[in-house]
């Protein structure tokens, strides 16, 4: 029997608006792209940023799929046929589809072959996501057993993440920052040792007390989704030589950063994104967040939602929304 001409999927038809459910044409793998039918495709930050068309990437070519990144089974290309997978795509920065939809193409080189019985929603929730923390912590951040360790931004996936593989690294103690008391609650579920609140009001002094008071100790690694006040207020707390990894300006593109602080403490300031990686850099960081799922060792909020119902989920506040075709 012929495969269907045609599958479902999410559709964005006009940049700022959200995708809507709908048949599109289904791929065809050609050449060095693998066919993949997908389990769980995740919005996130990245696709919602693409589909608002006010990029610097541009705005998208419509009708487009959103969807970034997925997680699927091989059914046809130079994988085996059965092979659980997750794959990238460039949707939204490149013309072409991406995730969110039955079936999907990938090129080989964004296809990375995971562990059989792995949880594939969960996977697709914690995705780049976790490979960003692991990567900015051991790379830049050169973690090392021992370590002390603020997370800040630490109720988003990056920061959850973070959190579970700093512990799982030997890091001696963990504090976890975040703005609302259900995110700390989870922080401390999650194996932080502490937890530290940031208020509307907070200025650099206030919130450095507070992070200070909770570290119990010169810290050696932060790791800033957020900058703005947060960071500034968590430089403080480092010791000689200590680093902070900034991957994110959630908090403020901006941030009050004093000389004396970094000078007085030889401080180290320095930058991360996935976008630096090569392909066998994501490759083997991947199969470490998918070797962690798979022992039961990493795990994040997230809500599993019907592809059918994308519109009303594109936007959902709270945790991670993982797509299910």
């Amino acid at each position: 029997m012929a495969p269907p001409e045609t599958g479902p999927a999410a559709l964005l038809h006009e940049p700022g608006a959200a995708p809507r459910y709908g048949e599109h044409a289904r791929p065809a793998a050609t050449g060095e792209e693998v066919l993949i039918r997908v389990s769980a495709a995740p919005i996130t930050p990245l696709d919602r940023l693409c589909a608002t068309g006010r990029s610097y990437f541009g705005a998208p070519a419509t009708p487009y799929v959103p969807g970034v990144q997925g997680v699927g089974v091989v059914e046809a290309g130079p994988v085996p046929a059965g092979t659980p997978v997750w794959f990238a795509t460039a949707a939204g920065m490149q013309p072409g589809d991406g995730s969110m939809r039955a079936w999907a193409c990938a090129p080989l080189h964004d296809v990375v072959a995971l562990p059989a019985g792995v949880d594939p929603v969960l996977v697709g929730a914690l995705g780049l996501s976790a490979v960003a923390a692991w990567m900015a912590m051991t790379g830049p951040g050169e973690l090392a057993p021992g370590d002390r360790v603020t997370v800040l931004g630490a109720g988003g996936v990056v920061g959850q993440a973070a959190i579970q593989l700093a512990r799982q690294a030997g890091a001696a103690r963990i504090v976890a920052v975040a703005r609302s008391g259900a995110a700390r609650e989870q922080a401390l579920r999650l194996g932080a040792d502490a937890a530290v609140a940031i208020e509307a009001d907070d200025d650099v002094d206030t919130l450095a007390a507070r992070l200070t008071a909770a570290a119990d100790g010169p810290v050696d690694l932060v790791l800033d989704p957020l900058f703005g006040i947060p960071a500034a207020a968590a430089l403080r707390t480092l010791r000689v030589g200590g680093r902070l990894v900034n991957l994110g300006s959630s908090a403020g593109e901006t941030a009050p950063i004093d000389s004396s602080t970094l000078r007085s403490r030889q401080l180290q300031i320095r930058g991360y994104t996935n976008n630096e990686l090569s392909t066998a850099q994501r490759r083997e960081a991947l199969l470490h967040v998918a070797t962690q799922v798979a022992a039961g060792r990493l795990a994040v909020e997230h809500q599993p939602v019907a592809l059918a119902d994308v519109a009303q989920a594109w936007d959902r506040p709270g945790p991670r929304v993982v797509l299910v075709p």
